[in-house]
């Protein structure tokens, strides 16, 4: 089986019931098993099958920053050379305030910006320091390779969920 073929019954009831998040339980698996009816051994050999085909991308956490007091939310971007880019990007984002880095085409001329770094922080002077220490990381290791940047920050949580199913 592949990740073009049909999810049978239990693996569909598997994704119902997790897509909103596992239980906070000592045992997630064992209160998701009951739900759908298999046992907790089941619930982790079908997501490991699953992840294994490509049905399911990931298991993980999606904090909510806002509801931990996370409340500033920089889309830091940077217009870098495109001979240190990959490494600039794999540098930047090993950072542990840069939750996610990417590579962009850029759109010129309005728009000059090729590489991507997601910043959260308490406040907006906090995620502004963080960026600031990207911008002398990348001025230390690829002198001369940036030439512009800016910060967007965020109004509003758009998304924060994973695969949908509907009944």
């Amino acid at each position: 089986m592949d990740a073009r073929d049909p999810l049978d019954a239990i693996d569909r009831r598997l994704i119902l019931a997790t897509q909103d998040g596992l239980p906070l339980a000592r045992d997630p698996w064992a209160v998701v098993g009951e739900q759908v009816g298999i046992g907790a051994d089941e619930v982790r050999a079908r997501l490991q099958a699953m992840l294994e085909r490509g049905v399911v991308r990931r298991i993980g956490a999606v904090p909510n920053h806002y509801a931990l007091g996370v409340v500033a939310n920089g889309m830091s971007v940077w217009d870098v050379a495109d001979a240190v880019i990959d490494a600039a990007g794999e540098r930047i984002g090993a950072l542990p305030f840069v939750t996610h880095c990417y590579r962009r085409p850029r759109a010129l001329p309005d728009w000059p910006y090729n590489l991507f770094a997601m910043v959260h922080g308490r406040t907006r002077d906090e995620v502004l320091a963080h960026v600031g220490k990207i911008r002398a990381l990348l001025d230390a290791e690829h002198p001369g390779a940036l030439a512009a940047s800016d910060v967007l920050f965020s109004s509003a949580i758009l998304k924060k969920t994973g695969l949908r199913l509907r009944n």
